[in-house]
């Protein structure tokens, strides 16, 4: 086992992605401190996500061995350059690291439990996604979404164990947006879905209520999206002017997932304006937390 191996088995770029809405989250909700203990604060909350997180990709890699010996050979399990049992010494040390730093942060900061809980509830849930999960279908969804929006709530409470209105209706639009595309992707892929036995709402009730289903959903993300204006933010102006391109996009995708043949295709062309309408989403919250002196 290689130290280049491990780091391929966290899959860091994914980690990294993520624990931006950490940083969101601690921006959106930072009050008169230095700006010495933000980046501290930001620093420790990024690190732990980014642990926990990898702690979750190599839990997924050790429970779908079998399918990526088929699917996915090159990556290190089925390829042999990580044992199982290396995996699972990988995974008990990068959540037990992401624990442990969770603490040393509640203690640094004196601000209680809740951020150790969340830290705790993350891995548990990469876990339940690993072992039953994914095979469920929507259940999967669910957990898949959770785990990308909950560093919103984990920055926020990094600052305070109130949390603010606009920090859950950031959670809410980033929650309901990927829910939306996973239900697509479910639709897209619904052929292999088959043959994996996996119980995709696609595979449950068709394409044609699914395609419905995630429309709801995706305005509801929309909805969300747009109260937080009417809210105490740092920035509404910003936030005002860089959700429009958010809109746009989340508002074509419905469209197409209205208007359009229900095609592999089509899903697959509304699966990729979801993803990029998450990313403006979450540019759009950075950019509500910019203070203008």
């Amino acid at each position: 086992m290689k130290i280049k191996d491990i780091i391929e088995i966290l899959r860091p770029i994914n980690d990294i992605m993520g624990s931006l809405t950490v940083i969101i989250g601690i921006l959106n909700t930072r009050t008169n401190i230095s700006a010495y203990l933000v980046i501290i604060n930001i620093i420790l909350g990024v690190i732990t996500y980014f642990f926990v997180a990898g702690s979750g990709m190599v839990i997924n890699d050790i429970y779908d061995l079998e399918i990526d010996k088929i699917n996915r050979p090159e990556r290190p399990i089925p390829s042999g350059r990580i044992t199982i049992k290396q995996a699972k010494i990988i995974f008990l040390t990068t959540y037990g690291i992401g624990v442990g730093l969770a603490i040393f942060h509640s203690f640094f900061f004196n601000i209680g439990f809740l951020n150790i809980i969340l830290a705790v509830f993350f891995g548990f849930i990469g876990w339940v996604y690993a072992k039953w999960g994914k095979k469920s279908g929507f259940l999967g969804n669910i957990i898949v979404s959770i785990s990308f929006s909950i560093g919103l709530i984990y920055g926020a409470i990094l600052n305070n164990s109130i949390i603010p209105p606009y920090i859950y209706y950031f959670f809410i639009t980033s929650f309901f947006l990927l829910l939306s595309r996973e239900v697509i992707k479910g639709c897209e892929d619904i052929e292999g879905d088959k043959e994996q036995n996996v119980k995709t709402l696609a595979i449950r009730i068709g394409l044609k209520k699914s395609a419905i289903i995630a429309v709801v959903f995706s305005l509801t993300a929309i909805i969300f999206f747009i109260l937080p204006y009417f809210t105490p933010i740092i920035n509404p102006i910003l936030f005002l002017i860089s959700i429009i391109f958010g809109l746009v996009d989340v508002g074509y995708a419905v469209l197409l997932m209205i208007s359009s043949k229900l095609t592999k295709e089509s899903f697959k062309k509304i699966s990729l304006l979801l993803k990029i309408g998450a990313f403006l989403g979450l540019i759009a919250f950075l950019l509500a937390s910019i203070k203008i002196s």
